[in-house]
């Protein structure tokens, strides 16, 4: 099968989508299908993919870039030369000036595509008037002619029905299980870092819908009895730090708080193992949070709201808070610490399902059959 992968950017550090794209691709090379992403020069770096076989990596030219919208006309001129090659076309993202282009070389060429949002599909999250206008201009029609919409997750199946799709299959993302099969030594990351009491984690982008305030005022309730405890803030460092900066100052913790800044993948297993508990306390994530099952994996149980514990709630393999509310966050984190019978069932439940669901080559089968019934 000759299958084209569409993605505006391609950089691990832009997160899901990347992995995802980057993940299902090596995986359909290995199993001797012939694999195109077509993206942006936008933040490539060409060594991220270079190790895959029988991968070929089509980064276009782009003029600007508006808020992620990455205007690259001179994909014309590759889609007029290569198209017709592929027998699928598989879309990441909702909105984009890529699947404005592709979709109509889509229908000229006869080509069945298949639409993956990446949980990009709500409007009321941000950006809510700019979404809204870019749908009724471009992005209804894009869902609509989708063969199917692959949602990461039921929250995000509702909302791409919602956009009139016409099938929506849920798939939740893989992962690279192997890194997990052999983990480090506890009190590596301590070691580097120059930690030495226990903490709790938040991992993940710097941004208000995280919920991460949340997490520094619930810490700041503790009691006493937990007052040599720290609390890790792990990711690249963005503008919203001064408001956490704030918060931070008021509860006089600025000497129990520290932010690491990017952690390169090599530290993360050793980032999750180390702590108490990681919380993840978000406003929307589509419903499914890889860093949560990545936590779990490292023997790490995990506190999430519904936004980002759909499965974690459905399968009992981590303890579920509202958006918002501080005080089930810390008790969610004293019972955790405290309870150690309930830890110890949470990752066993959690480990089970995503050693028998979430291999990359278990969903890739499912992401195969999909394109499968798509050609026809």
């Amino acid at each position: 099968m000759n299958i084209l992968q569409v993605i505006p950017y391609f950089s691990f550090m832009r997160g899901g989508d990347v992995n995802v794209c980057y993940n299902l691709s090596k995986e359909f090379t290995k199993k001797g299908h012939n694999v195109t992403i077509l993206t942006t020069t936008f933040d490539y770096n060409k060594e991220d993919t270079d190790k895959i076989e029988n991968l070929t990596m089509v980064p276009i030219e782009y003029k600007f870039n508006l808020a992620l919208f990455i205007y690259s006309p001179k994909m014309k001129e590759w889609l007029d030369k290569n198209i017709s090659n592929y027998d699928i076309i598989h879309l990441h993202e909702l909105r984009s000036y890529q699947n404005n282009i592709v979709t109509k070389y889509a229908k000229k060429y006869n080509i069945p595509y298949v639409l993956q949002p990446h949980a990009s599909t709500p409007k009321h999250i941000d950006k809510q008037f700019i979404k809204e206008m870019y749908d009724i201009i471009y992005g209804n029609t894009i869902i609509q002619n989708a063969n199917t919409t692959i949602a990461v997750s039921e929250e995000e199946a509702y909302y791409d029905k919602q956009m009139k799709a016409k099938k929506v299959e849920v798939v939740y993302n893989g992962m690279n299980l192997e890194e997990y099969e052999n983990l480090p030594p506890k009190g590596i990351f301590k070691s580097n870092n120059n930690i030495k009491e226990p903490y709790l984690l938040y991992f993940g982008r710097l941004d208000k819908l995280k919920g991460i305030n949340h997490v520094i005022e619930a810490f700041s309730n503790l009691p006493e009895k937990y007052s040599n405890y720290k609390l890790v803030i792990a990711g690249k460092i963005t503008p919203y730090k001064e408001e956490l900066d704030k918060i931070i100052k008021t509860h006089k913790l600025k000497e129990k708080v520290i932010f690491t800044g990017f952690i390169e993948e090599k530290e993360k297993i050793s980032l999750y193992q180390d702590a108490e508990v990681f919380i993840n306390p978000v406003k929307y994530m589509g419903g499914v949070s890889l860093t949560v099952f990545e936590s779990i994996l490292s023997n790490t149980p995990v506190i999430v709201t519904k936004e980002s514990g759909e499965l974690v709630e459905k399968i009992n393999a981590g303890t579920i808070v509202e958006y918002g509310n501080i005080k089930q966050i810390t008790d969610a984190i004293i019972n955790i610490i405290e309870d150690n019978k309930l830890k110890q069932k949470q990752l066993t439940n959690g480990k089970t399902y995503i050693y028998e669901n979430l291999s990359w080559n278990t969903v890739s089968e499912k992401i195969l059959n999909i394109y499968q019934e798509a050609i026809r």
